[in-house]
């Protein structure tokens, strides 16, 4: 037991340095995970619209709403999981990618 816990935070210390490359993942990954319902949501609320104004508006959400998102959120993930303890940091980063990785499978099928 006691190398199970050894292993584990020495795994969370060989991670730690690229918690912010991690955190960005995360983060893009549920932008890709969300962007067509998004996408999906806006269209219905722009039926109607001039066709001008309505590819202004997906171009912007698209390119600088997304990317905004991405640049906005991955630090504020990255500093919580900085502050874990290493056997921790592990540990969530391990289950967020598994939920992600079941989440997404169980959506692509039912879509």
């Amino acid at each position: 037991m006691e190398f199970m816990a050894s292993l584990i935070t020495d795994l969370g210390n060989w991670i730690r340095p690229w918690v912010d490359d991690i955190a960005t993942a995360v983060v893009t990954c549920l932008l890709v995970m969300f962007a067509a319902d998004i996408n999906r949501f806006m269209r219905k609320q722009l039926v109607g619209t001039n066709f001008i104004v309505r590819t202004i508006i997906f171009i912007l959400i698209n390119a600088f709403g997304y990317g905004f998102f991405i640049v906005s959120t991955a630090p504020l993930l990255s500093t919580q999981l900085s502050q874990l303890a290493n056997h921790w940091l592990i540990t969530v980063i391990t289950i967020l990618f598994i939920v992600i990785g079941v989440w997404a499978q169980r959506h692509r099928q039912q879509v």
